[in-house]
């Protein structure tokens, strides 16, 4: 079911997300990969929304898409290091600086229910994962379809976008419960057109 917001002013605009971008990225590398990631997930997004006729409210799907991974932003020292062994904890420090920074619950949850297909306190615990032992699954059909277009787009080195098979090759080692949930977005919204995205911004299809 779609998310619901009655007040539309709660619902922030393109200039503020990325207000809020550059206040927290700590250098303009990260900036470019951290806010480039979020503008093409979004376009991903969109793209789902109007191809699968999901029933979504489109602003909140944008706005949940470019502010997903300002997280990204804390794990970096001070030498510009990205700390690889801690990024789990993206979304919800994500969610936090979400808060802070004034925006409503509905929007920083986009930050804490994105991470793989879904993480819950199982998972959390059997993994041994550093963040807490909580649900960060997607309710809503627009935090569903943010999580699942952030999966064909990897902020890797070089970036590159991520095919839908690739995806469900490498989901399959979190367990089937991981692999069936991700057919199931995949049945629910679709695939995007990921050749066309790559050209556009210029990166490769894996």
């Amino acid at each position: 079911m779609p998310v619901t917001i009655d007040d539309r002013t709660t619902v922030p605009g393109d200039a503020r997300i990325r207000a809020l971008h550059e206040r927290l990225a700590p250098s303009r590398e990260a900036l470019r990969l951290v806010w480039t990631h979020c503008r093409i997930v979004c376009d991903i997004a969109e793209q789902l929304l109007e191809t699968s006729g999901a029933d979504a409210d489109a602003a909140v799907v944008r706005a949940g898409s470019l502010l997903h991974d300002i997280g990204v932003y804390r794990l970096y020292d001070a030498a510009g290091r990205l700390d690889e062994r801690n990024y789990v904890r993206h979304g919800v420090l994500g969610h936090a600086l979400a808060r802070e920074a004034g925006l409503p619950e509905v929007i920083a949850r986009f930050c804490s229910r994105h991470t793989g297909v879904g993480l819950t306190p199982v998972d959390v615990r059997r993994q041994g994962l550093p963040i807490p032992a909580a649900d960060y699954t997607a309710v809503t059909t627009e935090e569903h379809l943010v999580m699942y277009a952030d999966k064909f787009h990897s902020k890797t080195t070089p970036p590159a976008f991520v095919s839908a098979a690739s995806y469900a090759v490498a989901v399959q080692r979190f367990g089937v419960d991981k692999a069936d949930r991700f057919a199931a977005l995949a049945e629910r919204f679709g695939e995007p057109d990921l050749p066309a995205l790559a050209g556009r911004y210029r990166q490769p299809i894996v």
